[in-house]
């Protein structure tokens, strides 16, 4: 008896020794459960993934394989390279084949047909029966079957759906394989709604800033550096751990489409603002902080185009066949870098450098000065491995722009595949040829059968010992930028807080103020602004042209009010009548224009290339060059894509036109024009009928009736140049910034680099020498 009292009395010692020993605690949080550790890493898991817990030495671990063991890349105390290489070793080539695929464009719910469209048990979406947060089959065949784990988001009903879909998405891949969860991406989602009135007692959906234009326009890093922590909160509390920005490419080119993407034409200024953007977006503080400057507060930033995107010869964008060409008759290739390897590379943070890169679609002419290869970005081994890699160093991601393997049909549409200069390969060719130059990752691919094709092809050709190697490089780098977030411990949201961080309004107030600090004004007659007291203003309705949008969808032309008239008249009085008016506010936008190609001038002979104007006016372009400097393409038998002397036309020319009948209308009294610009324009069609100029990038009305009632100064800068007509933009060199003849205006202010002013007239301060050159 003395005996068996001894030995239970030691089991329930050593019982409660282990008891004792236990270091954590778990909370049923709804779809999710929440495993605190003492002094260790918060767990988040699903009760009905199939995971369960491991303790060791008292702490809690996710069993994400199911082994009944506690491997390295389980074990939350050991570092994000240890983890990741261990967990690389073990995925099989499909899997790693699915680490390194990047979905196509998913939108919450998706839509029920077009583009972003899926379905939900086989029927597609209908408002009040399906649940806006379930996954398409789609979503579950891609990530079950391809194993697919790197999902974009676009648009989302509401940030509570976008949560709960999010638990749901991390749900489903916890159960399957090794647990291992969805880094979900977003491209820049925080622009402007232009009649949204500000409340500083209220928030929103998501916090509204300036483009990265008109961030550039404020010429302080500090700002954006500001709005990458308050966008990396808003994106983590969507389940969003990566973010598709910010974009580098020095603007060199005014007519390109993807301008008011960049911080303008300045590599310093571009650097300097994607430098402060990354260490916003990747940089975790206090308590969020894992390790070396990330955790559960980080938003991996996928720096963007590699080697620099923007000098398209002519201004044609690459998103098309005909615009597939950089050009660099300025010889200044190494400067569109410097974003790159003097912001992006060179972080200030503890993270020391953007996690992510994303070549863009172009061919950078020329510029392989050692394969002599003609290809798109991506494709080109100088430039990813060469470069990049060996040169510069960069060790982390790289994944293609979307679609680069999709095969190539039109030259004048959005929805096309873009595989410049591999057009005659195979689609399994394609991806082995980017898969050996050095990239990780392939965006808008959703099917791992062409990677795993390709990984074939390398065996037949390297072994498969050297195929694996090279397979497992690429799964460590991707694996490591998904651990370094946290979201292997947690993945899981709590909607209810979801609600209350996106668009708070304290997020809402900064976005609002950094607004106020973009706006440029070019031009003050006799100190028009501000007008501060309670006149009469008169604002003339907006022609709206028809316009098309990538997709194709088609908005018919409208004539109506370019701004919300509640809104005006909490700053002044309002009129219909100009002879009533004390003033006029003007809303304009800068010109559009084409992408400059016409399929209908293929039928009348011609080669389909005309000039893109940043003029309102009818543009001849006398002083194009003769030749296209690149050219090719196998839907053409012909590589001039010259348009020396052809004419194109700008389809809101009406803007132009409605300046002048204003000031006519107006009889002498101010006539204050607000242009919002995407590009550089040709200032001489409209200012001298202006008494006062504002230009913005992106902004509420709002900010525009703070400045001109006087409630707020402007304080911005011009990031680019503004041209004083369209033969000097024909000259400039597309790879070269500050080569243009500026715009004078009536007061002998010249519309440079740096150039904007405020109520003592022109600004005169240390930012624009910091920057120019």
């Amino acid at each position: 008896m003395k005996k068996t009292f001894i030995a239970f009395s030691f089991l329930y010692f050593l019982g409660t020794l282990a008891f004792a020993q236990k270091k954590w605690s778990e909370t049923p949080k709804g779809t999710f459960n929440l495993v605190e550790n003492q002094g260790g890493q918060t767990l988040g898991y699903s009760p009905i993934s199939g995971i369960k817990l491991l303790t060791i030495n008292g702490f809690a671990f996710k069993d994400l394989n199911k082994n009944g063991k506690l491997d390295k890349f389980e074990d939350w105390r050991l570092p994000a390279d240890l983890r990741a290489k261990d967990l690389a070793t073990k995925l099989s080539v499909e899997e790693i084949a699915g680490l390194m695929l990047y979905s196509a464009h998913q939108s919450i719910p998706a839509r029920a047909g077009g583009y972003f469209a899926g379905t939900y048990n086989g029927k597609p979406f209908k408002p009040g029966e399906t649940d806006p947060s379930d996954l398409t089959d789609q979503q579950k065949k891609f990530l079950k079957e391809d194993n697919l784990r790197h999902v974009l988001i676009t648009t989302v009903q509401t940030p509570e759906i976008a949560a709960q879909w999010n638990n749901k998405l991390q749900a489903f891949c916890e159960s399957v394989g090794f647990g291992i969860p969805a880094n979900n991406s977003t491209d820049p989602r925080h622009a402007t709604k232009s009649k949204a009135e500000y409340d500083a007692a209220a928030g929103g959906e998501i916090s509204m800033w300036p483009s990265s234009l008109g961030m550039a326009a404020t010429f302080d890093p500090s700002l954006i550096q500001k709005f990458g922590q308050v966008a990396a909160a808003e994106y983590r509390a969507l389940g969003i751990t990566t973010a598709l920005s910010p974009q580098v490419d020095i603007a060199t080119e005014p007519r390109w489409a993807r301008f008011n993407g960049t911080f303008g034409e300045s590599p310093l200024l571009s650097a300097a603002m994607g430098q402060a953007y990354c260490d916003g977006f990747q940089t975790s503080l206090g308590k969020k902080e894992i390790a070396n400057g990330w955790g559960f507060g980080s938003v991996n930033a996928m720096v963007k185009h590699w080697p620099g995107g923007g000098s398209g010869e002519g201004g044609r964008d690459a998103h098309f066949g005909s615009g597939k060409f950089a050009v660099y008759p300025g010889k200044n290739f190494n400067a569109h870098m410097i974003p790159f390897i003097q912001g992006a590379f060179k972080l200030k943070g503890k993270t020391q450098m953007a996690s992510a890169v994303m070549p863009y679609y172009t061919i950078s002419w020329n510029q392989d000065i050692k394969n002599g290869e003609n290809v798109g970005n991506s494709y080109n081994k100088y430039i990813i491995n060469d470069l990049l890699r060996t040169k510069y160093k960069y060790d982390g991601v790289v994944c293609t722009d979307w679609g680069i393997t999709s095969e190539h049909k039109v030259l004048d549409q959005f929805l096309d595949g873009r595989p410049w200069g591999t057009e005659n390969l195979s689609e399994i060719d394609r991806h082995y040829k980017i898969l050996m130059a050095g990239v990780d990752q392939f965006g808008g691919n959703n099917d791992a059968k062409p990677i795993i094709a390709a990984y074939k092809k390398g065996v037949e050709q390297f072994g498969e010992a050297k195929m694996r190697a090279r397979m497992e490089l690429s799964a460590v780098r991707l694996l490591k930028n998904i651990f370094r977030v946290g979201v292997f411990e947690n993945p899981y949201l709590n909607p209810e807080e979801t609600k209350t961080i996106v668009g708070k309004p304290e997020f809402m107030k900064i976005g609002y103020e950094t607004q106020l600090k973009s706006v440029v004004m070019l031009k003050n007659q006799s100190n028009t602004l501000p007008i501060n007291t309670k006149k009469t203003v008169y604002i003339p309705k907006r022609f709206s042209p028809a316009s098309r949008n990538f997709l194709g969808m088609e908005t018919p032309a409208s004539t109506d009010l370019p701004v919300n008239l509640d809104l005006v008249k909490k700053y002044f009085n309002v009129t219909e009548n100009p002879d009533e008016a004390d003033f006029s506010i003007v809303f304009i936008l800068n010109p559009t224009a084409t992408i400059g190609y016409d399929k209908e001038d293929l039928k009348k002979g011609g080669n389909g290339y005309f000039p893109i104007s940043l003029q309102y006016n009818d543009y001849t372009a006398t002083e194009a060059r003769e030749k296209s400097i690149a050219g090719g393409d196998p839907l053409e038998n012909f590589t001039d894509r010259g348009y020396k002397n052809k004419s194109t036309k700008t389809a809101n020319i009406t803007d132009a036109q409605l300046v002048v009948e204003t000031k006519a209308k107006m009889k002498g009294k101010p006539v204050i024009v607000s242009i919002t610009t995407s590009n550089p324009m040709v200032f001489g069609e409209i200012e001298k009928d202006a008494s006062a100029i504002l230009v913005n990038f992106g902004v509420q009305d709002q900010v525009l009736f703070e400045i001109i009632s006087g409630k707020s100064e402007p304080s911005a800068l011009l990031p680019m140049q503004m041209p004083i007509d369209m033969k000097t933009v024909e000259k400039q060199a597309e790879d070269v910034p500050f080569d243009m003849n500026v715009y004078k205006d009536l007061a002998g202010n010249s519309y440079d680099f740096g150039f904007g002013m405020n109520w003592k007239g022109v600004i005169k301060d240390g930012r624009v020498l910091k920057f120019k050159k």
